[in-house]
């Protein structure tokens, strides 16, 4: 099972209605259960974030970094790393 940190957690559940039109936990266990379900995974880096949605055959050629960030399924976690939510 992925093991998701407390901030992470906590961004997600402050930030899920970016990608989901209403809120999918409520809790830092239901989310923490959803996340691992949808298979999210952590990046260190905005390049590596980069670097997943590419390898993910998302066409992101013409995105900046600031795009990337801004893109629904990315959370900033507010430390350098990312959550991506690929659902």
């Amino acid at each position: 099972m992925a093991e998701f940190d407390e901030k992470v957690l906590d961004v997600f559940l402050e930030k899920q209605e970016k990608l989901f039109p209403q809120p999918v936990a409520a809790t830092r266990e239901e989310a923490e259960e959803f996340l691992t379900d949808a298979m999210a995974v952590v990046a260190d880096s905005i390049e590596e974030v980069m670097d997943y949605l590419d390898e993910a055959g998302m066409d992101i050629s013409e995105m900046e970094k600031e795009d990337v960030d801004a893109a629904e399924e990315v959370f900033a976690i507010g430390d350098g790393r990312y959550l991506i939510v690929d659902v």
